[in-house]
């Protein structure tokens, strides 16, 4: 059987997703090697992610990697991933989903609406924070970076009264204890792509992508799909407030999509179903665009509290 060497980040969370391919392939006689790559984002820890703006900030190392020869495959959040990947790489596998949903954590509320006035939430994501603000004006967001540990020691430090984090991350690392409530999607729409892993290749080999193609899962691809078209059409990074859920509903597509203010004073809503992944996100992203996504994403990059994505 093959040698396959992964490229990776060094979080707690990217190494269990790492680790958890690498056991999948190893069950099919493989020998895999990991290779621990550090990217713009881990090394960027003082600034929220929405002012970046660097595409690819936790994959760009990776991918030059690959590029090299030196991994034949990478593991990414794909949430992380651009919806436009760089010439000459693609997404050989996108594998069975975790819990798309976003959950609040906190070690003394019970959820959302059992928060006191003023309460300190901690996000560093604009679209949490727009939907969070949509349903409690009153709350007080503050920045929140870090891997899972991080987040969650600052929770029990009681720095902040709530945090909201993917489940997919918690479940996975097994962190689960502080979860107070798993947040409905109509509530906060959540990242395209969040919980699922996209396996990452040179485009030209075709030996890993034969190697990778069973870990590939139909649903995952065909709703993430969807999301990151919507994304790629409004012209949006993960980092900006855009939510986007897609589910298969008795054998066809429902998209939700949400495009907000950060302050939550203004949330466009829109779901549709479809059958073709790519036109249904595309369309639901142009219908947003015209009810007035467009002034919202442009007040949003005017006023400096994201930067659009870099080529």
């Amino acid at each position: 059987m093959a040698r396959l060497r992964i490229g990776s980040r060094g979080s707690q969370l990217a190494l269990w997703q790492a680790h958890h391919i690498s056991a999948l392939l190893r069950e099919r006689s493989h020998e895999v090697e990991l290779e621990i790559i550090k990217t713009t984002g881990d090394k960027i820890t003082d600034v929220a992610l929405a002012k970046v703006g660097t595409k690819g900030m936790f994959t760009k190392e990776i991918e030059e990697a690959l590029a090299e020869g030196r991994v034949d495959l990478a593991v990414h959040s794909l949430k992380d991933l651009p919806t436009e990947l760089s010439p000459g790489f693609e997404i050989a596998a996108i594998t069975m989903r975790e819990n798309p949903r976003d959950v609040f954590c906190s070690r003394k509320y019970t959820g959302i609406e059992d928060l006191p006035q003023r309460a300190r939430v901690g996000t560093s994501s604009l679209r949490r924070q727009a939907q969070l603000k949509a349903v409690r004006p009153d709350l007080d967001i503050h920045p929140l970076r870090g891997n899972v540990d991080t987040r969650l020691r600052k929770l029990e430090a009681g720095e902040y009264d709530a945090i909201i984090l993917a489940a997919a991350g918690l479940n996975r690392l097994g962190k689960t204890q502080l979860v107070r409530q798993v947040i409905s999607a109509e509530v906060m729409c959540p990242a395209a792509g969040q919980g699922a892993l996209g396996i990452e290749i040179r485009a030209s080999d075709t030996i890993t992508r034969d190697h990778l193609s069973f870990l590939d899962d139909a649903a995952a691809r065909a709703t993430t799909t969807c999301e990151r078209a919507l994304l790629n059409k409004l012209g949006g990074g993960c980092q900006v407030p855009i939510g986007a859920f897609a589910e298969v509903r008795n054998g066809r597509l429902h998209l939700e999509a949400i495009v907000a203010d950060p302050d939550g004073t203004k949330v466009l809503r829109e779901s549709r179903d479809g059958a073709d992944p790519v036109q249904l996100g595309e369309s639901v992203g142009d219908t947003l665009l015209k009810r007035g996504g467009d002034a919202i994403l442009e007040a949003v990059y005017g006023q400096g509290i994201a930067v659009p994505q870099q080529p």
